[in-house]
Order: C-alpha cells, then structure tokens, then sequence
C-alpha cells in the first residue's frame, strides 16, 4: 500500500545515539511531504484527465461505429438506387422500342395506303384520259362528219332568214 503525506508527517524515527539532526529530518520530510501531495495531486488530475479521454475516446468509438453503420447504409441506399434506376432506364429503353416499332409500323401502313390511294389514282387518271381522248376524238369526228358541210353550201339568205325565225321564237 503506498504511503499517503499523512502517513510522511507522522513517521517517527527511533532515537539512535548521535541520530541525524531532527530539525534537518523534519525539514526534509516537510519538503518530501509538500513534493509528495504535489505527485499525488498532479496523479489525481492525471486520472481524472485519463478518464475524460477515456469518455470522449468512447464517444468518438461510438460515433465512428455510427459513422460506419451509416456509410454501410448509404453504399446499400446508393446501391440498390443504381440497381433500380438501371431497372428503370432498361423499362425506358423497352417502351421506347415498342413505342418506336409501333411508329414504324403505323408509318409503314400509312405508306402502303397512300400507296394504295396513288396507285387508284393512276388508275383513274388512266380511265379519265382515256375517257377524255374518246369524247376528244367523238368531237373531232363530229367535226369531220360530213353533216357540216351542206351548212356551207346553204345560202347566205337561208341563214339570215333561219336567225329571224329563232328570234321570233324566243320571244
């Protein structure tokens, strides 16, 4: 058990003959005594110091755990956010495609219908020059039949006379 300074101040020596000084003794022992409380002091401050860093030391421990807790969550968290945004970006890409087929597709059968519509036309662009070289040509053999050519040999009197008379029937 260490000695404490009370244990110091009460020491007692035995009396030898011609001993050492007893104030020199007493001096000495004031002095280790004060030096003494000094270290026991400067110990106790020590270990109350100590303990305060222990504390801290353990809330740092404790907040590092946390910390690593918490960065092992946000990896997870930024993990399965990775995995769900790159789910997300391959249902994009799907619909996408579909979205993209049925344009192509939709484009595709407008193109055969107009394609349809313009072969109909020809088609009737055809009946329609066909049909007008007929009533062309039904008018130039009318103009060539020979119908008009006793017109021109009709006199001019017979014209005039043939004006008056539709004129009279006009009115």
């Amino acid at each position: 058990m260490p000695l404490t300074p009370l244990d110091i101040h009460n020491k007692e020596f035995a009396r030898g003959f011609r001993g050492y000084d007893e104030d020199d003794v007493n001096e000495f022992l004031d002095q280790v005594i004060k030096d003494y409380e000094i270290v026991i002091r400067k110990k106790k401050d020590l270990e109350r110091e100590v303990e305060q860093m222990n504390e801290r030391l353990g809330h740092f421990n404790t907040i590092e755990t946390t910390l690593n807790k918490s960065i092992l969550v946000a990896q997870e968290t930024a993990e399965e956010v990775k995995n769900s945004a790159t789910k997300e970006s391959k249902l994009i890409v799907k619909e996408a495609e579909k979205n993209a087929d049925r344009i192509i597709n939709e484009a595709l059968e407008k193109s055969r219908r107009i394609s349809i519509e313009v072969e109909e036309m020809k088609k009737q662009a055809k009946v329609f020059k066909m049909r007008l070289r007929m009533l062309v040509e039904a008018q130039v053999d009318m103009i060539d039949n020979d119908d008009w050519d006793h017109l021109f040999e009709t006199e001019f009197d017979e014209e005039i006379d043939l004006k008056e008379e539709l004129a009279n029937h006009n009115t």
